[in-house]
C-alpha cells in the first residue's frame, strides 16, 4: 500500500479521495473527478518513492525527471503533463458546490491505466510467450555453433561452462571474430573446427552486449535495459538472476517491439 502521509507537493498538493468526495459534494460512488485525482496520486507518490524524488518537486518536474528512467513514462510524457493541468484545474478551480473540470471518462479510464503500469508493471515472464531456448557449452567449436544459427535461425546462444552462464555467442560476434580471422591470413576452415566457443567471448561482456536478470524483471524495466545500452542485444531471465540457474526466458531486440505492445495495451 502507498503512504501519501507528510508529502509535499507544492503547488500539486495532495487530496485523497475521500476529501475530494466532501470538497465536491459528490454523491455517486466515485466520480470522473475522483478516479482523475486518485490515479494522478498513485502515478506521483510512486515516482517519487522508487527514485527518491525531492519531496518539493512538482508533479510535472518528477515527470520530466523519470523520462530518462521509466519507458511507461517515456510514452506518455506529454499527456501526463497535459493532465497535470487539468488536475489542477479540477482542485484549484473548483467550490463546494460546483466542479469546473469534470474529466471525460476516456481521460480518467487512460489515467487509470497509466497508474496501474506504473504502480503495479507486468512482468515480462507473464507477459511474453516462452520460446525456445537453446544453449551450448563453452567448449564447442565454432564451427558447431555456427551450424546451429543456421539451422535454428535463433539470435543468441547463451554459453554454459560447469553450469554456469559465461558468456552469450551471437552471430554478429562470430562473423567479427571470423573477419578478424581472415585479416590476419588463418585457415578458416580450421580456425572454425579447432577453436572453441569460449575463446571468442571476452570479460567485459556481461552487462554490455548482454544481461542476466530474474523473473522479477518487469516489461518497462527490460525496455529500459534496451533504452539505455544501445549495445545490449540479449537479456537473459532466470529464476532468481544467478548465472547458476537455468534459463527461463531469452528476451533479445527485436522483442522491443512486443514489449512496447504489452505497455500499449495494458489495462
Amino acid at each position: 500500500m502507498i503512504n501519501y502521509e507528510n508529502t509535499d507537493f507544492e503547488d500539486n498538493d495532495f487530496i485523497d479521495d475521500e476529501n475530494v468526495d466532501k470538497n465536491m459534494n459528490i454523491n455517486e460512488e466515485k466520480s470522473n473527478a475522483t478516479r482523475f485525482i486518485s490515479a494522478y496520486n498513485v502515478i506521483d507518490q510512486t515516482l517519487r518513492s522508487v527514485y527518491n524524488f525531492k519531496r518539493n518537486m512538482t508533479f510535472s518536474d518528477v515527470i520530466r525527471k523519470a523520462v530518462s528512467l521509466n519507458s511507461v513514462i517515456r510514452r506518455y510524457e506529454d499527456k501526463l503533463i497535459d493532465y497535470a493541468r487539468l488536475r489542477n484545474a479540477i482542485i484549484h478551480n473548483s467550490s463546494d458546490e460546483v466542479i469546473i473540470a469534470e474529466p471525460h471518462i476516456e481521460v480518467v479510464e487512460e489515467m487509470e491505466r497509466i497508474a496501474n503500469l506504473v504502480s503495479k508493471p507486468p512482468l515480462v515472464i507473464n507477459s511474453i510467450q516462452r520460446k525456445d531456448i537453446l544453449t551450448i557449452d563453452s567448449n564447442l567449436p565454432i564451427k558447431k555453433a555456427i551450424e546451429l544459427f543456421g539451422v535454428s535461425g535463433f539470435k543468441a546462444l547463451p554459453v554454459y561452462e560447469n553450469n554456469k552462464i559465461i558468456g552469450n555467442a551471437t552471430p554478429a560476434r562470430v562473423i567479427g571474430v571470423l573477419g578478424n580471422a581472415l585479416h590476419e591470413g588463418n585457415d578458416l576452415e580450421k580456425f572454425v573446427q579447432n577453436t572453441p566457443i569460449k575463446q571468442i567471448l571476452e570479460e567485459n561482456d556481461a552487462e554490455i552486449y548482454y544481461c542476466v536478470r530474474g523473473e522479477n524483471l518487469t516489461v518497462q524495466e527490460a525496455l529500459d535495459l534496451f533504452y539505455h545500452n544501445r549495445k545490449l542485444s540479449t537479456i537473459l531471465i532466470t529464476k532468481s538472476g544467478s548465472v547458476f540457474d537455468r534459463i527461463t526466458i531469452l528476451l533479445t531486440v527485436s522483442d522491443i517491439m512486443d514489449l512496447s505492445k504489452i505497455v500499449e495495451d495494458y489495462e
